[in-house]
């Protein structure tokens, strides 16, 4: 059965996909958008893991959304209420002489004032350099090679940016460019839990340690949030999935249609174009297939291009620039559900609600990297942790709570396999690390899950596990994402369009690859 009523059809509902369906929806365009999940949000979503327990899955913080497009697609009238916002971020001590970072400002026991000074000075200068990072997300990024005006002139936007940092600054942006995150912190502080807690930030929902190159760019990503408007991390009331619902809503009210539990099998190409989508087959053993002009990927690049295009439809090289995409994930998700409120050494109860970290030396994080250049979980990882339930009870039955805890690091391709045992070993594992900050942990525990990056993708979709859909690194982001040819969202196959974090500019639940993408296909529709 074919149907054909479609101008554009997105495949996912991820939070990408549907910003770029509403802006198309409103420029006058009919759209479809199908979902291989029985909701919408992609990696942004809620789901219960135990009986009366829910917990954000894969993204836990809301921290980069655009206000810009938070405004233009009336969220908040759509039901996006935060729980809490500009949360505190809290490396934790094993002997509980923690250290709170508030914004620009640090306090703790073992820290020097000169520590102090240069924290607000180091806030400061990166603030200044994320906020350049988010002006250049915000346009499509340039060609090198072709005579373009629009590129011409987003190259001279940003060269202008960069000179108007000021000299010193300028100076250092260029230095610190390529720097590992590991030695710029070195050169500015010297409490190590401190050092330590920045650092992690580098290298959240990467392949990459302390020491690898690129990961000072990580952390500027990373810390787009400021630039936002969050000064501290946001939890969405009803969970992550509630950013998925409120996108979904705005995006009907446009006119656009969403089916959920619609899996895509493959993306027709005749005479190197796109021509229309192929359903898995139903019950009776059937395919529908939908036509449109504009067929816009919310997938990651490998997904999109090795299994809904097919190899075969493509030139060589470009299977090559495919292949060669790094995007090896290396992040777990621990839930547990908690008969009461946990205690954490030297938090007071009140507090327990900001981001905890564990993560106590850069050498701490470095060493668990190491496991996993290796296929081995870490001994001892870095954890990400909140306990949402402080802010939004809802999520679980009175009384109880919830702990969600993002790990650093456990890789995709563990070298003896996640099988049962693995996994139960593993989990076992990341509850001891928590119990030394919080001994009575396992006391409460009434149930647990453990998320490997297998699961990852099989739940959400990402290839490989990795959150970012690809490495944020300097060779991976702008006029190089996601490869040479496809870095303004158009493809080598015309009529087919890429809008997901493997596009400009990236990861993370920021949105300007949707709407980015959106801009795209909307101009490219006017100058036809």
């Amino acid at each position: 059965m074919t149907n054909s009523n479609f101008d554009v059809i997105v495949i996912g509902a991820g939070h990408n996909g549907l910003i770029c369906a509403t802006y198309l929806a409103k420029s006058g365009l009919k759209v479809l958008v199908l979902e291989a999940n029985a909701q919408p949000g992609g990696a942004a979503t809620t789901n219960q893991f135990s009986n009366g327990f829910l917990v954000s899955s894969c993204a836990q913080w809301l921290m980069q959304l655009s206000p810009e497009i938070s405004k233009d697609l009336a969220l908040s009238k759509h039901g996006l209420q935060l729980a809490a916002k500009n949360l505190n971020t809290i490396a934790l001590d094993v002997g509980g002489n923690n250290i709170v970072i508030d914004g620009n400002k640090i306090a703790g026991a073992g820290l020097t004032e000169a520590d102090k000074a240069a924290f607000k000075q180091f806030y400061k200068q990166t603030y200044k350099f994320s906020k350049l990072l988010s002006a250049a997300f915000k346009r499509r990024p340039p060609k090198l090679v072709e005579n373009n005006l629009t590129d011409r002139l987003t190259l001279l936007k940003l060269g202008i940016d960069i000179k108007l940092l000021g000299k010193a600054d300028m100076q250092d942006l260029l230095r610190m460019a390529l720097m590992n995150i590991y030695d710029v912190l070195e050169e500015n502080f010297e409490n190590e839990l401190l050092k330590a807690a920045l650092s992690l930030d580098g290298v959240m929902g990467s392949h990459m340690g302390p020491r690898s190159p690129n990961t000072l760019f990580g952390y500027l990503y990373r810390h787009l949030a400021e630039v936002h408007g969050f000064k501290g991390p946001a939890v969405v009331k009803g969970g992550m999935g509630a950013v998925g619902e409120a996108l979904a809503g705005a995006a009907k009210a446009c006119g656009v249609k969403i089916r959920y539990n619609v899996k895509v099998d493959k993306i027709n190409i005749e005479a190197a174009v796109a021509t229309a989508v192929v359903l898995a087959k139903d019950a009776t053993g059937n395919a529908e297939i939908i036509s449109a002009a504009t067929i816009v990927s919310n997938a990651d690049p490998k997904t999109t291009f090795e299994k809904l295009v097919g190899y075969r439809n493509i030139e060589t090289g470009v299977v090559r620039h495919v292949h060669n995409i790094r995007m090896q994930g290396n992040t777990a998700k621990l839930h547990l559900a908690l008969d009461g409120l946990p205690s954490f050494n030297g938090v007071a109860d009140k507090d327990l609600g900001n981001r905890l970290l564990i993560s106590p030396t850069m050498q701490y994080i470095e060493k668990a990297f190491n496991h996993a250049k290796y296929g081995e979980y870490s001994a001892a990882p870095a954890m990400d942790i909140s306990i949402p339930t402080v802010h939004d009870p809802s999520l679980a039955p009175e009384g109880k709570h919830v702990l969600s805890a993002i790990i650093q690091f456990a890789p995709y391709e563990l070298k003896q396999g996640w099988n049962d045992q693995t996994r139960e070993t593993f989990k076992q594992l990341l509850i001891d690390c928590i119990a030394q900050y919080a001994p009575a942990i396992r006391d409460l525990i009434v149930d647990s899950e453990l998320l490997t990056p297998v699961d990852l993708e099989n739940k959400f979709h990402l290839y490989g596990g990795h959150w970012h859909h690809g490495e944020l690194s300097l060779d991976q982001i702008m006029m190089m994402r996601p490869f040479p040819g496809a870095t303004q969202y158009a493809t080598s196959i015309d009529g087919l369009f890429l809008c997901g974090a493997g596009s400009h500019p990236g990861g993370g639940v920021m949105g300007f690859a949707g709407r980015n993408a959106a801009k795209e296909i909307i101009n490219r529709g006017k100058s036809a």
